[in-house]
């Protein structure tokens, strides 16, 4: 990480051994006259020989820069936090998570951690949200750091349902920020201190660097050392390249993992030139992996960085608008800056008109820092033992952040069919899992009685569905609720079938395990889990063959199961046209209610019963392959009852239509219906269609979303503020009354009187079979 550390290459005249110390330049490189720079000096901007000592190295890593770039970052960072509080870390909906009383099954990592009550919920956020606001202000900024992490990281670790890259890599942001000298410059100029000085009306004569700044003249606008820039662009660089290398896996360069994003309207570009395979293909999983993988190096060289910039913004636009991930594409993007060179907010200052300059950061060149060192590389002057630490700080973070995407040897009980809690591999994206069936039965150890509950019951998540770790945690959560609901000493048994990019469903754990008792330990394998079969991977080609041959009305599932296991499936009554077919293997189903049981063979399939349940047994020692095909009589039905419908109404309008129309038609033609005359319920159903989709139409432009956009966080802010006052209140002056508590509530989750219509659920719409 030689080159994340030294920063983005620049031209620089070589150093001469001699040379006296001169004053530090806006990039801290000393200037002095010689021979043309040399190759590594106009790459990497600094030469290999400063890698060659340990004493080099740390004065490499203490040459001065201007912190403007940082300071801007910081900014943005904190802004960004800000928001990011009542959204993705849920302070609009906090007291349907942390309700006082609720009973619900949590999922930490550390088993001892625990919520606060609901009050004192809203307290932790508060002081995180003002820690992100110190943060973006430059107030109080050591202070404001930790009243950010502090919550933000025992947020993190209370929820492992919450966990995903992005969430990870802004603590780890946070983190260094607390770090690093990032107060020095970035922040707008206020004209006074904050509560000892009254603002003044009239722009201050000299902008400090942050609000610290006021206080502190030393740190306003003074350089930071290198190793400052180095920490953030290494841990960047990291996130990019340790993502394309993750890519590297089979599924995301064969084109499984995200199979059906290339139908999203921004690849429609692509596909007016590629079909919508080729645009999966090409597009979507090869274009992400050559980003991933090559962004880091194009941002740090100078003369690559502005392809990299109009890439990768246009890679974290996209992303903003294919995914519900929050600020991380807009983090992303203000990362940018930190590769660019560190003056460049000053070149922005200095475009602005002279009247707001005075109200923005100074374009003047930074003072000396204590921090940082000067001169040549002959430059006398002890080094201090905490510049010794920084150096090796740097280098320890980087080797663990390159560590610990690959150590999930080590913490062998949070495998999966993927490597480890999902979070902190920056395996961003190369896995998609679509769940058919969970099944989660209970026995009474002492009667014996059996019941299943709804999967979910307890939870407020569904992740728990894919980790092992988890589904331990929630059996055992389990059996200390449902002895409230008389079941004694409950056994509780998953049965999870799911397909990870596009393979068969298949079984997650074993069915016949009893988790509650089951072992479990972080850091051994988990013996309940089965494995994935990925010896049929090869057929996924197959699979998409044959989903291709299928007419509009029929629709398939593909089942794998494990020999001695057996599924146990209920054909809805819609399904009335529902057949078995073996792929691979041999299997035995059983009719339950007609007792009945056939074998079939590879190749050979069999009609269900519809409105009854069947079992199909796996009987051949190797894993079986099967199929369901199945079309929604139902649904087929009254959809050509409603093209009937459509039909008549048109030869009515142009006169083809002789014969009346009954009155209970009439309101198909706007025209008002007679009285005393019953309104059909299929007008009714295909009126209420057609409403909804020329409303759908009146809201597809441009302007229509972005007002439902901005509605939407207007309320999500205004109930996330007002709920909290009525927290703090309840903190400061005692709750009141319940009703009174209750209206409170009503109010701050008020939405407008304009409350957008949710669309009414269709009869008989098109479903699977129930797993």
């Amino acid at each position: 990480m030689a080159a994340a550390a030294a920063g983005p290459a620049r031209r620089r005249r070589p150093e001469r051994e001699e040379a006296a110390e001169p004053p530090p330049s806006p990039t801290g490189s000393p200037k002095s006259a010689g021979s043309g720079p040399g190759l590594a000096r106009r790459l990497l901007g600094f030469e290999l020989r400063e890698l060659t000592r340990w004493q080099r190295f740390v004065r490499l890593l203490h040459r001065p820069q201007d912190p403007a770039a940082l300071g801007a970052f910081r900014a943005a960072f904190g802004l960004l936090m800000a928001l990011d509080v009542p959204q993705e870390r849920g302070l609009g909906h906090l007291d349907q998570r942390y309700l006082d009383g609720l009973e619900v099954c949590r999922f930490p990592l550390l088993p001892f951690l625990a919520p606060l009550p609901l009050d004192w919920m809203y307290l932790l956020y508060t002081v995180m949200f003002l820690g992100a606001l110190g943060i973006m202000l430059g107030c109080c900024y050591r202070l404001s750091c930790v009243a950010f992490l502090c919550p933000y990281w025992y947020l993190l670790l209370l929820d492992k349902t919450s966990w995903n890259n992005h969430s990870y890599l802004y603590g780890l942001l946070g983190f260094q920020l607390a770090l690093l000298g990032a107060d020095r410059y970035g922040a707008l100029a206020v004209g006074g201190t904050l509560g000892t000085v009254t603002v003044a009306l009239s722009p201050p004569p000299c902008p400090p660097s942050s609000v610290d700044g006021l206080f502190r003249p030393q740190k306003r606008n003074a350089h930071v050392p290198l190793w400052n820039y180095a920490l953030l662009r290494a841990q960047v660089f990291i996130v990019y390249f340790i993502a394309g290398l993750k890519k590297l896996d089979a599924d995301w360069v064969g084109g499984f993992s995200m199979g059906t994003l290339a139908r999203h309207w921004l690849f429609a570009p692509f596909r007016l030139v590629l079909s919508e395979e080729l645009t999966s293909r090409l597009v979507v999983h090869g274009g992400g992996l050559l980003l991933d993988l090559s962004a880091g190096f194009l941002l740090f060289f100078d003369a690559t960085r502005p392809l990299a910039l109009v890439f990768v913004t246009y890679f974290h636009c996209m992303n903003s608008q294919l995914f519900s991930i929050g600020m991380f594409s807009y983090t992303m993007l203000a990362t940018n800056g930190l590769f660019c060179r560190p003056e460049w907010p000053r070149g922005l200052v200095a475009r602005c008109p002279p009247r707001l300059q005075a109200w923005l950061p100074t374009t003047k060149p930074p003072q000396p820092s204590p921090d940082c060192l000067y001169g040549g590389r002959r430059a006398r002057g002890s080094l201090r033992p905490r510049q010794h630490l920084a150096a090796a700080f740097t280098i320890l973070y980087v080797l663990e952040q390159l560590f610990l995407p690959y150590s999930h040897f080590i913490t062998q009980g949070y495998n999966n069919w993927t490597n480890g809690l999902y979070g902190y591999s920056w395996d961003m994206m190369v896995h998609s899992r679509f769940h058919q069936h969970v099944k989660i039965t209970y026995r009474d150890g002492l009667t014996g009685e059996v019941g299943y509950l709804k999967p979910g019951a307890f939870t407020q998540s569904r992740r728990w569905r894919d980790h092992a770790d988890m589904l331990k945690q929630y059996s055992a959560c389990l059996s200390r609720l449902l002895p409230r609901y008389n079941v004694s000493q409950p056994q509780i048994y998953f049965d999870v079938w799911v397909s990870i990019n596009e393979r068969f469903q298949q079984r997650l754990v074993d069915p016949r395990v009893d988790l509650v008792r089951a072992p479990w330990s972080p850091w051994t394998p988990t013996p309940w889990l089965l494995p994935l079969l990925v010896d049929l991977s090869p057929w996924r080609q197959r699979l998409q063959e044959l989903e291709a041959q299928l007419d509009g009305h029929t629709d398939t599932v593909f089942i794998a199961d494990f020999p001695g296991l057996h599924l146990e499936n209920f054909v809805s009554e819609d399904l009335g046209n529902t057949s078995l077919r073996v792929l691979r293997g041999q299997v035995l189903v059983e009719l339950v209610e007609q007792q009945q049981n056939r074998s079939l063979q590879e190749g050979e399939a069999m009609q269900l019963p519809a409105g009854q349940y069947h079992k199909v047994h796996t009987v051949s020692p190797e894993p079986s392959c099967y199929m369901y095909l199945y079309v929604n009589t139902t649904a087929l039905e009254l959809e050509q009852k409603l093209t009937r419908l459509r039909e008549l109404r048109e030869r009515v309008r142009n006169g083809t239509e002789q014969s009346p129309l009954p009155p209970e038609l009439h309101p198909l033609l706007g025209e008002p219906l007679p009285a005393g005359a019953p309104l059909d319920p299929l007008v009714s159903l295909l009126l209420r269609r057609e409403q909804r989709q020329q409303r759908r139409e009146r809201q597809a432009s441009p302007a229509q979303r972005l007002r439902r956009f901005l509605r939407r966080k207007f309320f999500l802010f205004r109930r996330s503020a007002l709920m909290t006052l009525i927290a703090l209140r309840n903190l400061a002056l005692g709750r009141p009354a319940p009703e009174r508590l209750a209206q409170e509530v009503a109010f701050a989750s008020w939405r407008g009187e304009e409350e957008e219509a949710q669309p009414e659920a269709d009869g008989g719409a098109q479903r699977g079979p129930e797993l």
